[in-house]
C-alpha cells in the first residue's frame, strides 16, 4: 500500500474475480446441502405420520376385536370406516356419551403438502392405488417421488 495512491485504493480486477469464484463454489456447495436436509426432513415427518396413523387404526382394531366398541358397521371386519372417525372419536360399549379419539387430527403430508392421504382397506390388492372403501386398513402418501435409497414413498 506504501507504493499506491490514495486514489487509487481498492480491489483489482483479479482479485474480484478470485472472490466472487470462491463465493460462488461455497454457494454450489450449500445448496446440494440444503436440498438434502429439506428431503431428509420430510422423510422423517413422513415416517412419524404415517406411524401415528398406523397406530390409531391398529389401537382400533385391538379395541374393536375385544368388544370394547360400540355399534360396528357390519363389512369393516373391525377396521374403522375412515380415518375421520378416528379423529371424531367411537363410542365405548357400555358407556353412555363415551367417545374415545385416537388422534387429534389427520396429519399433513409432507410429500404432497394436502391431507388426502392414499388409503387401503382389508379387501384390496396390497399393490393397490384404488380403495375399495370397506375399510381403512392401511394409509400410504400419494406422491410417486422416490427416496434416497430409491424406493418409492408411496410403499413406506
Amino acid at each position: 500500500m506504501a507504493g499506491r495512491k490514495h486514489s487509487e485504493l481498492g480491489l483489482t480486477l483479479v482479485e474480484l474475480i478470485v472472490a466472487f469464484t470462491i463465493l460462488s463454489l461455497l454457494c454450489g456447495m450449500v445448496v446440494p446441502l440444503a436440498r438434502y436436509k429439506v428431503r431428509r426432513d420430510r422423510e422423517r415427518e413422513l415416517r412419524w405420520a404415517l406411524h401415528e396413523m398406523r397406530q390409531a387404526v391398529d389401537k382400533y382394531k385391538d379395541m374393536c376385536d375385544q368388544n370394547k366398541l360400540g355399534m360396528v358397521k357390519q363389512g369393516t371386519e373391525c377396521y374403522p370406516e375412515s380415518l375421520d372417525i378416528l379423529v371424531e372419536g367411537v363410542k365405548q360399549s357400555g358407556k353412555i356419551d363415551t367417545k374415545i379419539r385416537l388422534l387429534r387430527r389427520i396429519p399433513k403430508d409432507p410429500m404432497t403438502n394436502s391431507f388426502d392421504w392414499g388409503k387401503r382397506s382389508m379387501q384390496d390388492d396390497p399393490k393397490s392405488n384404488s380403495w375399495g372403501g370397506q375399510n381403512v386398513f392401511d394409509v400410504y402418501t400419494k406422491s410417486t417421488a422416490k427416496a434416497g435409497d430409491g424406493t418409492q414413498y408411496n410403499e413406506w
